[in-house]
């Protein structure tokens, strides 16, 4: 399949992630983060596994619960406490720094090569986040900002892991073995820290359909196919699009407004993602000649 359909499709996660927000906000109960991550992971990876009648072997059960922590559960329980200890756009502009750190961490597991036009094009990609999210009047709180940084640092080390291992699956059972196991360990802090789950509206129940279908099962599949085929560092520089996703979907649906500088960001962001993909195409052809 051509690279640049490969990367479409997996683009297409981080897209859908950004419109979490909106979905979460106008459609779910509030005031739940624990169960509703419970809820986002554990049904659809329960259905993928029934549908593809596949458990992990051996080593493979350990493995899959580091990612699942990693990937969900640590994720998303920091990404929780982040957004509520900081303004959305501070909390994004901290987890922006994700891809950065993924360039690290490949070269230390992946031995895989670092140049400064990956670093610049990182760098680049925060600070359209940045312009994109932040305002004057932001504040700061320390406890968030560990938690932003702890949120990104767990969700790349679960990125690069998940190339490390190189799974003997494919990406849908992956994300089935992963998707479970996070939905699992989150399972009892939802129950113990949170109040029983309210009855359901209709409004509720599409929500929650949307977030754990389309969400959760399909992108995630499409991040680790893109993930195996692409590798860490072209994936993660994806992620960008996500606030950017989420800063659009506000103009569409919420009436919400969007500046000359907003636009700014975006071009910073698409720019940057651009350039990414520019890097790691000449680092896989220049791979591929050394093969051959």
């Amino acid at each position: 399949m051509n690279r640049y359909w490969i990367l479409f499709l997996t683009a297409l996660a981080p897209i859908v992630w950004g419109s979490t927000y909106l979905v979460t906000t106008e459609m779910l109960p509030a005031g739940m983060p624990l169960t509703l991550a419970m809820l986002r992971a554990l049904p659809a990876g329960l259905l993928l596994l029934l549908f593809l009648r596949k458990l992990p072997q051996g080593i493979w059960w350990g493995r899959v619960f580091i990612l699942g922590i990693l990937n969900f559960s640590l994720f998303w329980w920091l990404l929780f406490i982040s957004a509520y200890r900081l303004p959305g756009g501070v909390a994004a502009t901290v987890g922006a720094i994700q891809p950065l750190i993924v360039l690290f961490l490949s070269r230390w597991l992946l031995n895989s090569p670092l140049s400064r036009l990956s670093i610049f094009a990182a760098l680049s990609g925060i600070l359209g986040v940045a312009i994109l999210l932040l305002t004057p009047s932001a504040a700061l709180d320390a406890t968030g900002i560990i938690a932003g940084l702890g949120g990104a640092l767990s969700m790349a080390a679960g990125t690069v892991l998940s190339r490390y291992w190189q799974p003997p699956v494919s990406a849908l059972t992956f994300t089935s073995w992963q998707l479970t196991a996070g939905g699992v360990v989150l399972l009892p802090f939802a129950l113990l820290l949170e109040p029983a789950l309210p009855s359901l509206s209709v409004l509720n129940i599409v929500g929650l359909s949307y977030l754990t279908l389309i969400g959760g099962a399909l992108t995630y599949a499409l991040w680790f196919r893109g993930l195996a085929i692409l590798g860490p560092s072209s994936v993660a520089s994806l992620g960008f699009l996500s606030p950017m996703s989420a800063v659009i979907l506000g103009w569409l649906w919420l009436d919400q407004q969007l500046s000359p500088l907003q636009l700014l960001g975006m071009l910073v962001i698409l720019l940057s993602v651009w350039g990414s993909q520019r890097v790691e195409s000449k680092l896989a052809l220049k791979r591929r000649q050394q093969e051959v």
